[in-house]
């Protein structure tokens, strides 16, 4: 039987205490359902002891972040004197096939994974910047995945579309997401032999990196509306922030997202149930 699954997932979950409080909200009186947890983060204690009890069911990922803020084994190709990440995906993309540096990199990631794994039960994996999406460093990741009982891997397949807003689609931004998308297409169209090769699970479609920085109920619908597959799962994700003062900026418009009713009308009005890794 044909079946559209939908997940909306909060990246950066732990990387601060407005992350967290959106994580809180927008699974308690919103449709977010899932949210990567990054193991480094500096509210990532709060996140494990705050917020989780208090989102019983919410599906939960180790956000693998080699990208920004400090390494918790201090491995030096990766990390400046102070032990900060200081490396661009551009250099992971030039030197993911270097044993030294997929050695640091595992092992900077099973740090990550078991500190996470130590505290809560993990249901996916993905990576902050995509990094992970570079295939020599997936094909570490998915067996990292298999290794650790981790059944899902995000990938990145995201469908063309434009959402009806001319100040984003004219946007420096815009063009540079789409970049991406494609980068990142052409990554997921070799890592999807990877996920079959370690019998993983993942999403079908990706919807969030044509409108990063960008992302509201718009873009999202529209994003849905693209898909035609009538059996498929669908990951969105964000990266929502909700502050203790009046702030209003592009991750406070995707916390907003996740209380919005009548998006989540619409997606149930699409074909979609709304679920996570955790309950597939």
């Amino acid at each position: 039987m044909n079946k559209r699954q939908f997940i909306l997932n909060a990246d950066d979950f732990g990387m601060s205490s407005d992350f967290n409080r959106a994580v809180l909200d927008g699974y308690n009186y919103g449709f977010l359902t899932s949210a990567s947890i990054c193991a480094n983060g500096t509210a990532f204690d709060s996140a494990v002891n705050e917020i989780l009890p208090e989102c019983q069911n919410l599906g939960l990922g180790v956000h693998l972040n080699i990208i920004e803020g400090k390494s918790l084994t201090h491995v030096d190709c990766l990390t400046d004197n102070h032990s900060n990440f200081n490396k661009g995906y551009l250099w992971f993309i030039l030197n993911s096939s270097k044993k030294e540096v997929l050695n640091a990199i595992e092992k900077e990631f099973r740090a990550q994974i078991e500190k996470v794994q130590s505290v809560a039960k993990i249901d996916h994996i993905d990576s902050h910047v995509h990094v992970h999406a570079i295939p020599a460093i997936f094909r570490l990741t998915a067996k990292l995945a298999k290794e650790y009982g981790i059944p899902y891997i995000r990938t990145q397949y995201e469908e063309f579309y434009v959402a009806p807003n001319a100040k984003k689609n004219y946007s420096p931004a815009f063009f540079i997401n789409i970049v991406k998308v494609n980068l990142l297409n052409m990554f997921t169209a070799k890592n999807k032999n990877t996920v079959k090769e370690f019998g993983l699970k993942s999403n079908d479609y990706l919807i969030g990196v044509g409108y990063t920085g960008m992302m509201d109920s718009m873009t999202l619908e529209y994003g849905l509306k693209a898909l035609e597959d009538t059996n498929c799962t669908v990951e969105c994700l964000i990266h929502p922030c909700k502050y203790t003062s009046l702030k209003s900026d592009s991750h406070f418009s995707e916390f907003q997202l996740t209380q919005d009713k009548i998006l989540k009308d619409t997606i149930f009005r699409l074909g979609f149930e709304i679920t996570n890794c955790k309950n597939l």
